[in-house]
């Protein structure tokens, strides 16, 4: 069983209704960028909205006050389709989560009149702070993934993937601690913290030919000194470690660390590593992939599983992944090169008429890839069976 025709009919017909709306929406968190946790403009209009089409909102959630959640149905089984709506610093929504946001909101409401009437359940979920945050791992650790059987959402991107992965991820905050002196009379007295942070990026780079395909290590030095005629007592810095699989990523993290404590102990000094949590590599669930890449190509649009001349970044959707059968399809809002994500030109194309008819192409894929699962128990048992075998 697929979805049935009358079933695409009905979500084609209020995506139709709702696209002047979705529109507007994804516009007005374009203009309105907000930072992690402090979306509160964006989780006020979407739940407007949302409450304007007669649903109930939910908000805060999981103890996040820009989190939402909206439900429609009861009993049998239960999606979740995940809106994000944060901004990055300076250049806005470069990462076109208006675009996510809208996108999601269009899938609910065309998803949400059929679950009373079909026995399902679907709920919206707005996570906050993406962009470092890790907003969905705060919401997962709250039960707000609880009997979901199964997750999904949509990315902006320069191609349609429908199943390319992302990157487990964390960070390292190293605070080095020297001696002071005056860098001309006595430069014999000090310990220089610099000469040790510089020494750790040094090292890291002389291990890179150990690293697995995959790997990414890159970091800033957020502290270089005081003053240019001392020798600087404090330096710090800061490095993103990024890896394909939570194995490697803890064999990288013991690299980078010993290399901080090496540089430390050449320039005689001390240091101090306080790691940040990051994300869990993306899983994702392919027989659902496979039957939003059908409804894609059904709208004429195709979209390949992966591609490997492109890489991977890192998103809190991994930790979902983990937890809960899920999909991260990548969607084109811009030609393949053109620009990527975290660029001013990529914040351009997701407030643009082509960035917008995405959103309405990934809300229709998203509402019907979620009512085949809904309704069809064949693709629920195939989606559950993948998940376990993961």
């Amino acid at each position: 069983m697929t979805l049935p025709a009358t079933l695409a009919e009905t979500l084609d017909r209020t995506l139709d209704a709702e696209a002047a709306g979705l529109r507007e929406l994804a516009l007005k968190i374009h203009a309105h960028p907000e930072l992690r946790f402090e979306e509160h403009r964006a989780a006020g209009w979407i739940s407007d909205l949302l409450a304007h089409r007669g649903h109930e909102v939910e908000r805060p959630l999981g103890g996040l006050p820009t989190a939402l959640r909206a439900r429609a149905g009861r009993g049998g089984p239960r999606l979740a389709i995940l809106a994000e709506y944060d901004a990055l610093p300076e250049i806005g929504h470069a990462c076109g989560h208006n675009l996510i946001a809208a996108g999601a909101v269009g899938a609910f409401l065309a998803l949400a009149p059929l679950a009373e009437t079909h026995g399902f359940r679907v709920d919206l979920v707005g996570t906050p702070a993406e962009e470092g945050g890790g907003g969905k791992a705060l919401l997962l650790d709250a039960g707000v993934f609880e009997g979901v059987d199964a997750a999904m959402m949509f990315h902006p991107f320069d191609r349609d993937l429908v199943a390319h992965g992302t990157l487990a991820n964390l960070w390292l905050a190293m605070t080095f601690h020297g001696q002071p002196a005056h860098a001309a009379a006595a430069p014999w007295d000090g310990s220089s913290a610099l000469t040790a942070c510089i020494q750790t990026f040094n090292l890291v780079d002389s291990q890179r030919v150990h690293f697995r395909d995959g790997v990414r290590v890159h970091g800033y030095i957020t502290d270089g000194g005081q003053a240019v005629n001392i020798i600087p007592e404090r330096a710090a810095c800061e490095f993103s470690v990024r890896a394909k699989s939570l194995d490697e990523l803890a064999r990288v993290r013991a690299i980078v660390e010993r290399c901080a404590m090496a540089g430390a102990m050449a320039a005689g000094v001390e240091v101090t590593i306080a790691p940040r949590k990051g994300y869990r590599d993306l899983v994702t669930n392919l027989p659902l992939a496979r039957a939003f890449a059908q409804h894609m190509a059904e709208m004429g649009r195709p979209a390949a599983e992966t591609d490997e001349r492109v890489g991977m970044g890192s998103t809190d959707m991994g930790d979902v992944s983990h937890a809960v059968p899920s999909i991260h399809p990548w969607l084109a809002i811009c030609d393949v090169g053109e620009t990527l994500c975290h660029q001013h030109a990529f914040a351009r194309a997701a407030c643009a008429e082509r960035g917008l008819d995405t959103m309405l192409t990934a809300a229709r894929a998203m509402a019907k890839t979620g009512g085949e699962f809904l309704v069809d128990e064949g693709l629920q048992r195939a989606v559950r069976a993948a998940f376990e075998g993961r």
